[in-house]
């Protein structure tokens, strides 16, 4: 971690547009936080159109504020109406509710807010300090390298796919396919393209994000809009003394440690992180009987866990260009946007860009904590907004953003069609996160490998005289049949124990 170029990162994201784009990416990101059904993906994708004609630190800044402010929002509608707004604070609701019932909502809601800054800033800390290591390494790649390192990323497909493998292949698969469409990289002959010029370029990232992600959970939505609006959210109590920050202080940190180790891991996520880091504050207290009756140390570790977890994930994104989780692979697609390609280049050719994040990403961090413990009532008051206008608007801003990219109403119809598409994916319970992974990371394995094929004249022992490319793939059929051994080992387990 060099110190000057942290310095002059943070020079440049507080000049008034990049420090006011931020601070509209952590407010935006909190709102779609705290409504229940959006997520951080969706509101990523929803305002990536927004970045264009931005330069890549306040773009990256905008839209990594939303991340962070959508995983903190979270935890607002789950302490006051039982509801969390995305599924890595459904932990928080365990105890945060309790509290509000209690008539501690207010303490709740900023010990929320304080946990969730120390778990995000500590994971940004071994963010920096890990993800400039790995890229020195990745820095000797090649194309079989780059092929071996596209095909461990989509051998992440597999944790992304949960307890639906199968229907995640077809998912990664039919990625894959989007991505042959277009123009050859190699000698430029169309392919798949029926003669429809749009899609000479290949299948924009813009309409297939906002379709999948955040159309498609529009029209989830639509089937019960009643329920999700907040009638009557009261705010009581004061926040947490200083006593009582001392008391979970321990939790915080442990919880923040173990949040950006899962982050890392690829398909981890901030939901796997919470529920760890939950069960871990359990076993550690002194007083396990008191968890999920309304206590802080029930808020404190799940909201700094899956904050760290957030942090955590853009440490293999940044340094390797693999996205752990939904939101980093539309962060990829962001990245792409902008003419950057995330990896070990990306430490040689735009270290200014990468410093930059860095310190956006701590700006993004006080940011939503500055609104957390002040700005509560106001995030409220909105979210009491009728889904039947919330609805229409997003629909709105879907519209608009796909029609931005080229101002080309095929791109409105694409995203339409990713929108339809997504929701029936979503009803047969087909994971949507593979098909973006696929999309990003197919065109970059094709390439590399057929430019692996061309250095080693046709042989195909490229890829096991090197050691780097051999560790990968080693690692990628770990990854690929990990799962499969998980659940066969848990089945097992349970058996023994009838």
């Amino acid at each position: 971690m060099d110190l000057s170029l942290l310095l002059e990162g943070i020079r440049t994201i507080f000049q008034p547009y990049n420090f006011l784009i931020t601070c509209f990416g952590a407010a935006m990101g909190i709102l779609f936080g705290a409504l229940p059904g959006i997520n951080a993906s969706m509101g990523v994708a929803l305002l990536l159109p927004l970045t264009y004609g931005m330069s890549p630190v306040a773009a990256m800044a905008m839209l990594l504020g939303i991340y962070c402010g959508a995983i903190y929002g979270g935890s607002i509608t789950a302490i006051l109406i039982n509801t969390p707004g995305t599924t890595a604070a459904a932990c928080t609701s365990f105890d945060g509710y309790k509290l509000a019932r209690q008539g501690k909502a207010g303490k709740a809601l900023g010990m929320a807010a304080i946990a969730s800054y120390i778990g995000r800033t500590f994971s940004v800390v071994v963010l920096m300090i890990l993800a400039p290591v790995l890229a020195k390494v990745a820095l000797s790649f090649g194309p079989p390298e780059y092929f071996a390192l596209a095909v461990f990323g989509l051998s992440i497909i597999t944790s992304l796919a949960g307890e639906h493998l199968v229907k995640g292949l077809i998912s990664g698969a039919f990625g894959l396919m989007l991505g042959t469409i277009g123009l050859d990289m190699i000698n430029g002959s169309p392919r798949y393209t029926f003669n429809q010029v749009n899609i000479y370029d290949g299948i924009s990232f813009i309409p297939v994000l906002i379709g999948l992600f955040a159309v498609s959970q529009v029209f989830i939505n639509a089937e019960s809009p009643s329920g999700l609006s907040i009638k009557d959210a009261k705010i009581l109590g004061l926040l947490p003394s200083f006593s009582e920050l001392k008391s979970v202080a321990a939790t915080i940190f442990r919880s923040s440690a173990i949040g950006s180790f899962i982050g890392i891991l690829p398909g981890a996520g901030a939901t796997i992180a919470s529920f760890i880091c939950y069960n871990e504050a359990k076993r550690w207290s002194k007083h396990p009987e008191k968890f999920g009756t309304g206590i802080l140390e029930g808020v404190a570790a799940p909201e700094s866990g899956n904050n760290a977890a957030t942090g955590g994930a853009m440490v293999p994104l940044l340094s390797l260009g693999i996205p752990g989780s939904e939101t980093t692979a539309v962060l990829l697609g962001a990245f792409m946007i902008q003419g950057i390609n995330p990896g070990p280049l990306l430490f040689r050719d735009h270290i200014d860009v990468v410093y930059g994040i860095f310190a956006g990403l701590l700006l993004a961090n006080l940011a939503f904590l500055i609104m957390g413990l002040f700005g509560v009532k106001i995030f409220v008051r909105v979210l009491q907004i009728p889904y039947r206008i919330l609805l229409p608007l997003i629909i709105a801003l879907a519209f608009v953003g796909s029609y931005s990219v080229k101002n080309n109403l095929f791109d409105v119809g694409l995203m339409l069609a990713f929108g339809v598409l997504g929701y029936f994916m979503r009803k047969l319970q087909f994971p949507t996160a593979p098909v973006v992974l696929a999309l990003v990371l197919g065109p970059m394995a094709e390439g590399s490998l057929r430019r692996a094929m061309i250095m080693s004249h046709g042989s195909w022992a490229i890829f096991i005289r090197r050691p780097i490319t051999l560790l990968l793939l080693i690692l990628t059929l770990v990854s690929l049949f990990f799962p499969i051994i998980r659940e066969k080992l848990s089945k097992r387990k349970i058996s023994t124990t009838i």
